[in-house]
Protein backbone atom coordinates (compact mmCIF):
# COMPACT_ATOMS: atom_id res chain seq x y z
CA UNK A 1 0.00 0.00 0.00
CA UNK A 2 2.82 2.39 0.83
CA UNK A 3 4.41 1.79 -2.58
CA UNK A 4 1.08 2.41 -4.28
CA UNK A 5 0.53 5.70 -2.46
CA UNK A 6 4.09 6.88 -3.09
CA UNK A 7 3.84 6.09 -6.78
CA UNK A 8 0.44 7.79 -6.99
CA UNK A 9 1.88 10.93 -5.39
CA UNK A 10 4.80 10.97 -7.84
CA UNK A 11 2.34 10.56 -10.72
CA UNK A 12 0.22 13.51 -9.62
CA UNK A 13 3.20 15.69 -8.70
CA UNK A 14 6.23 14.49 -10.71
CA UNK A 15 9.64 15.59 -9.43
CA UNK A 16 11.64 18.08 -11.45
CA UNK A 17 13.58 16.35 -14.18
CA UNK A 18 11.20 13.41 -14.46
CA UNK A 19 11.28 11.85 -17.95
CA UNK A 20 7.54 12.31 -18.43
CA UNK A 21 7.08 15.31 -16.15
CA UNK A 22 3.63 16.92 -16.23
CA UNK A 23 2.48 14.59 -19.00
CA UNK A 24 1.32 12.13 -16.34
CA UNK A 25 -1.28 14.32 -14.57
CA UNK A 26 -2.29 15.82 -17.92
CA UNK A 27 -2.96 12.38 -19.41
CA UNK A 28 -4.95 11.47 -16.31
CA UNK A 29 -7.13 14.48 -17.08
CA UNK A 30 -7.64 13.19 -20.60
CA UNK A 31 -8.57 9.80 -19.14
CA UNK A 32 -11.25 11.57 -17.11
CA UNK A 33 -12.49 13.15 -20.34
CA UNK A 34 -12.73 9.70 -21.90
CA UNK A 35 -15.01 8.52 -19.12
CA UNK A 36 -17.24 11.58 -19.52
CA UNK A 37 -17.49 11.23 -23.29
CA UNK A 38 -18.15 7.49 -23.30
CA UNK A 39 -20.87 7.97 -20.69
CA UNK A 40 -22.55 10.43 -23.04
CA UNK A 41 -22.19 8.21 -26.11
CA UNK A 42 -23.43 5.04 -24.42
CA UNK A 43 -26.28 6.51 -22.41
CA UNK A 44 -27.51 9.25 -24.74
CA UNK A 45 -26.47 8.20 -28.26
CA UNK A 46 -27.88 4.69 -28.40
CA UNK A 47 -25.48 2.25 -26.74
CA UNK A 48 -22.38 3.07 -28.75
CA UNK A 49 -18.87 3.99 -27.63
CA UNK A 50 -16.79 6.74 -29.22
CA UNK A 51 -13.57 5.95 -27.33
CA UNK A 52 -13.74 2.26 -26.45
CA UNK A 53 -13.41 0.54 -29.81
CA UNK A 54 -13.25 -2.93 -28.26
CA UNK A 55 -16.79 -2.35 -27.05
CA UNK A 56 -17.91 -1.21 -30.50
CA UNK A 57 -16.52 -4.29 -32.20
CA UNK A 58 -18.43 -6.45 -29.72
CA UNK A 59 -21.58 -4.33 -30.13
CA UNK A 60 -21.31 -4.65 -33.90
CA UNK A 61 -21.28 -8.42 -33.59
CA UNK A 62 -24.27 -8.32 -31.24
CA UNK A 63 -26.19 -5.97 -33.55
CA UNK A 64 -25.56 -8.12 -36.62
CA UNK A 65 -26.87 -11.10 -34.66
CA UNK A 66 -30.12 -9.21 -34.05
CA UNK A 67 -29.65 -8.06 -30.45
CA UNK A 68 -32.13 -5.36 -29.45
CA UNK A 69 -31.10 -1.84 -28.56
CA UNK A 70 -27.91 -1.87 -30.63
CA UNK A 71 -27.17 -0.34 -34.01
CA UNK A 72 -24.62 -1.77 -36.41
CA UNK A 73 -24.64 1.52 -38.30
CA UNK A 74 -23.84 3.53 -35.17
CA UNK A 75 -20.97 1.22 -34.27
CA UNK A 76 -19.55 1.40 -37.79
CA UNK A 77 -19.83 5.20 -37.89
CA UNK A 78 -18.13 5.48 -34.50
CA UNK A 79 -15.27 3.22 -35.59
CA UNK A 80 -14.83 5.08 -38.88
CA UNK A 81 -14.72 8.45 -37.10
CA UNK A 82 -12.30 7.11 -34.50
CA UNK A 83 -9.97 5.77 -37.19
CA UNK A 84 -10.07 9.09 -39.05
CA UNK A 85 -9.17 10.90 -35.83
CA UNK A 86 -6.38 8.42 -35.13
CA UNK A 87 -5.05 8.97 -38.66
CA UNK A 88 -4.95 12.71 -38.05
CA UNK A 89 -3.27 12.10 -34.70
CA UNK A 90 -0.64 9.94 -36.39
CA UNK A 91 0.18 12.75 -38.80
CA UNK A 92 0.36 15.24 -35.92
CA UNK A 93 2.67 12.87 -34.09
CA UNK A 94 5.01 12.61 -37.05
CA UNK A 95 5.06 16.34 -37.73
CA UNK A 96 5.69 17.39 -34.12
CA UNK A 97 7.64 14.35 -32.97
CA UNK A 98 10.54 16.50 -31.80
CA UNK A 99 8.56 18.35 -29.12
CA UNK A 100 6.10 16.41 -26.97
CA UNK A 101 4.78 19.58 -25.33
CA UNK A 102 3.90 21.23 -28.64
CA UNK A 103 2.37 17.99 -29.88
CA UNK A 104 0.02 17.69 -26.91
CA UNK A 105 -0.82 21.40 -26.95
CA UNK A 106 -1.92 21.42 -30.58
CA UNK A 107 -3.68 18.07 -30.39
CA UNK A 108 -5.75 19.02 -27.35
CA UNK A 109 -6.57 22.38 -28.94
CA UNK A 110 -7.98 20.58 -31.99
CA UNK A 111 -9.75 18.11 -29.75
CA UNK A 112 -11.28 21.04 -27.88
CA UNK A 113 -12.69 22.41 -31.13
CA UNK A 114 -14.29 19.06 -31.95
CA UNK A 115 -15.84 18.59 -28.51
CA UNK A 116 -16.99 22.24 -28.40
CA UNK A 117 -18.71 21.64 -31.75
CA UNK A 118 -20.48 18.68 -30.15
CA UNK A 119 -21.66 20.98 -27.35
CA UNK A 120 -23.29 23.23 -29.94
CA UNK A 121 -24.84 20.24 -31.70
CA UNK A 122 -26.26 18.97 -28.41
CA UNK A 123 -27.56 22.41 -27.47
CA UNK A 124 -29.42 22.70 -30.77
CA UNK A 125 -31.31 19.45 -30.17
CA UNK A 126 -33.18 20.86 -27.11
CA UNK A 127 -34.19 17.56 -25.54
CA UNK A 128 -34.09 14.03 -26.97
CA UNK A 129 -31.37 13.62 -29.56
CA UNK A 130 -32.70 13.05 -33.07
CA UNK A 131 -31.08 10.83 -35.68
CA UNK A 132 -29.20 13.67 -37.38
CA UNK A 133 -27.87 15.10 -34.14
CA UNK A 134 -27.00 11.60 -32.91
CA UNK A 135 -24.72 10.82 -35.82
CA UNK A 136 -23.25 14.31 -35.80
CA UNK A 137 -22.26 13.82 -32.16
CA UNK A 138 -20.90 10.32 -32.81
CA UNK A 139 -18.70 11.61 -35.63
CA UNK A 140 -17.40 14.67 -33.75
CA UNK A 141 -16.67 12.75 -30.55
CA UNK A 142 -15.23 9.76 -32.42
CA UNK A 143 -12.81 12.04 -34.24
CA UNK A 144 -11.80 13.69 -30.96
CA UNK A 145 -11.19 10.41 -29.16
CA UNK A 146 -9.32 8.83 -32.07
CA UNK A 147 -7.03 11.86 -32.11
CA UNK A 148 -6.51 11.64 -28.36
CA UNK A 149 -5.71 7.93 -28.48
CA UNK A 150 -3.12 8.38 -31.24
CA UNK A 151 -1.41 11.25 -29.43
CA UNK A 152 -1.29 9.34 -26.14
CA UNK A 153 0.26 6.43 -28.01
CA UNK A 154 2.88 8.73 -29.56
CA UNK A 155 3.74 10.29 -26.18
CA UNK A 156 4.46 6.81 -24.88
CA UNK A 157 3.86 7.31 -21.15
CA UNK A 158 3.51 3.76 -19.71
CA UNK A 159 0.06 2.83 -18.35
CA UNK A 160 -1.51 6.12 -19.47
CA UNK A 161 -3.16 5.38 -22.80
CA UNK A 162 -6.21 7.49 -21.73
CA UNK A 163 -8.71 5.12 -23.39
CA UNK A 164 -7.82 1.46 -22.81
CA UNK A 165 -7.66 -0.09 -19.34
CA UNK A 166 -7.60 -3.83 -19.99
CA UNK A 167 -3.81 -4.10 -19.95
CA UNK A 168 -3.61 -1.64 -17.05
CA UNK A 169 -5.92 -3.78 -14.92
CA UNK A 170 -4.08 -6.91 -16.00
CA UNK A 171 -0.78 -5.33 -14.95
CA UNK A 172 -2.15 -4.38 -11.54
CA UNK A 173 -3.00 -8.01 -10.85
CA UNK A 174 -0.34 -9.92 -12.78
CA UNK A 175 2.58 -7.77 -11.60
CA UNK A 176 1.44 -7.51 -8.00
CA UNK A 177 3.45 -8.87 -5.10
CA UNK A 178 0.76 -11.53 -4.59
CA UNK A 179 1.56 -12.87 -8.06
CA UNK A 180 5.29 -12.75 -7.40
CA UNK A 181 5.85 -9.68 -9.58
CA UNK A 182 7.75 -6.48 -9.01
CA UNK A 183 4.56 -4.37 -9.24
CA UNK A 184 5.94 -1.44 -11.29
CA UNK A 185 3.94 1.80 -11.25
CA UNK A 186 1.02 0.54 -9.12
CA UNK A 187 -0.06 4.06 -8.17
CA UNK A 188 -0.08 5.27 -11.78
CA UNK A 189 -2.13 2.27 -12.86
CA UNK A 190 -4.58 2.75 -10.03
CA UNK A 191 -5.00 6.44 -10.82
CA UNK A 192 -5.61 5.65 -14.50
CA UNK A 193 -8.44 3.29 -13.58
CA UNK A 194 -9.79 5.75 -11.00
CA UNK A 195 -9.81 8.63 -13.49
CA UNK A 196 -11.79 6.61 -16.03
CA UNK A 197 -14.21 5.47 -13.33
CA UNK A 198 -14.79 8.99 -12.02
CA UNK A 199 -15.28 10.36 -15.53
CA UNK A 200 -17.85 7.66 -16.29
CA UNK A 201 -19.61 8.20 -12.96
CA UNK A 202 -19.81 11.97 -13.33
CA UNK A 203 -20.83 11.64 -16.96
CA UNK A 204 -23.59 9.15 -16.13
CA UNK A 205 -25.00 11.35 -13.35
CA UNK A 206 -25.01 14.42 -15.60
CA UNK A 207 -26.45 12.47 -18.54
CA UNK A 208 -29.35 11.33 -16.36
CA UNK A 209 -30.10 14.58 -14.56
CA UNK A 210 -28.83 17.43 -16.76
CA UNK A 211 -28.67 18.61 -20.34
CA UNK A 212 -26.36 16.66 -22.64
CA UNK A 213 -24.54 19.88 -23.51
CA UNK A 214 -23.53 20.30 -19.86
CA UNK A 215 -21.59 17.03 -19.77
CA UNK A 216 -19.87 17.79 -23.05
CA UNK A 217 -19.22 21.33 -21.82
CA UNK A 218 -17.39 19.94 -18.80
CA UNK A 219 -15.25 17.80 -21.12
CA UNK A 220 -14.50 20.92 -23.17
CA UNK A 221 -13.40 22.85 -20.09
CA UNK A 222 -11.05 20.03 -19.09
CA UNK A 223 -9.56 19.96 -22.59
CA UNK A 224 -9.05 23.73 -22.61
CA UNK A 225 -7.34 23.51 -19.24
CA UNK A 226 -5.08 20.71 -20.47
CA UNK A 227 -4.09 22.57 -23.63
CA UNK A 228 -3.34 25.80 -21.75
CA UNK A 229 -1.43 23.99 -19.00
CA UNK A 230 0.82 22.00 -21.33
CA UNK A 231 1.49 25.11 -23.42
CA UNK A 232 2.71 27.01 -20.37
CA UNK A 233 4.66 24.10 -18.94
CA UNK A 234 6.50 23.35 -22.18
CA UNK A 235 8.10 26.77 -22.64
CA UNK A 236 11.35 25.69 -21.03
CA UNK A 237 13.80 22.95 -21.93
CA UNK A 238 12.72 20.18 -19.58
CA UNK A 239 13.66 16.54 -20.31
CA UNK A 240 10.01 15.50 -20.76
CA UNK A 241 9.62 17.72 -23.82
CA UNK A 242 12.15 15.73 -25.84
CA UNK A 243 10.90 12.68 -27.77
CA UNK A 244 11.49 9.20 -26.43
CA UNK A 245 14.62 7.65 -27.88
Amino acid sequence: MRKLLTDAALTLAPPKGDRHGPLMPLLLTLTLVTGLVDAVSYLALGHVFVANMTGNVVFLGFALAGAEGLSATASLVAMAAFLAGALAGGRFGTRFAGHRGRLLTLATALQTVLVAASVLAAAVSHGPVGTGERYTLIVLLGLAMGLQNAIARRLGVPDLTTTVLTLTLTGLAADSASAGGAAPRPGRRFLSVLAMFLGALIGAVLARHAELALTLGLATVLLVGTSVAVHRLSRGDEPWIKPLS
